[in-house]
């Protein structure tokens, strides 16, 4: 009779499991909370289910964690995509703004007979009088000796800033002209230094 109430106390003494056990055993965790959970009163204070429950927690808050560092990086993923998308449509934007400016100018000059430089043009073809105005002037009315058989030219009008025409007087002295230039020329200089 010893042996067997030694043997029944030895049986009664198994430590219960703890915590991290239940955590790192996943199927003695199930176990255990179905044991548990069959007759709460009685198991409410018993160690083994509160390490159970315990560790079902922790394994939860876990799992939470996971769940939510994974919406934070999706999340994260979509506000990239989304800042991604706003910078293309602002440099979309940029380009056309640029674009319709660039046409605007060119309409504008093309006005005057002035082909604005593009990027493919090269520098080469520039004219080496830098900042100078480009003046267009008129065509003759014969080209090559031919005529072309209609008058072109418009009244000039007093104070009126339009461009000569041919009705005006053709005598014009050829040193008004160089010093014209040459003062352009020096105002180019002055502007450069």
């Amino acid at each position: 009779m010893l042996g067997v109430a030694f043997v029944a106390a030895c049986v009664d003494d198994i430590p219960p499991r703890s915590t991290t056990e239940f955590v790192d055993n996943p199927i003695m965790l199930e176990a255990a909370l179905v044991r548990c959970s069959q007759d709460r009163e009685a198991t409410r204070y018993d160690a083994e289910c509160m390490n159970a429950r315990q560790a079902s927690s922790q394994i939860e808050v876990k799992e939470e964690a996971a769940r939510r560092a994974e919406r934070d990086e999706r999340s994260e993923n979509k506000r990239q995509a989304l800042r991604r998308t706003q910078q293309a449509a602002a440099l979309a934007r940029r380009r056309a703004t640029e674009a319709e400016r660039l046409r605007e100018e060119a309409e504008y000059l093309a006005q005057f007979g002035v082909v604005p430089l593009t990027e493919s043009s090269s520098r080469e073809t520039e004219p080496e009088t830098g900042n100078l105005p480009l003046a267009v002037i008129p065509a003759s009315e014969t080209d090559n000796g031919i005529s072309s058989g209609r008058d072109d030219t418009l009244p000039a009008t007093e104070g009126g800033s339009a461009p000569g025409s041919a009705a005006e007087p053709e005598a014009k002295p050829a040193s008004d002209l160089e010093s014209i230039r040459d003062e352009l020329q020096r105002r180019n200089e002055e502007g450069a230094n």
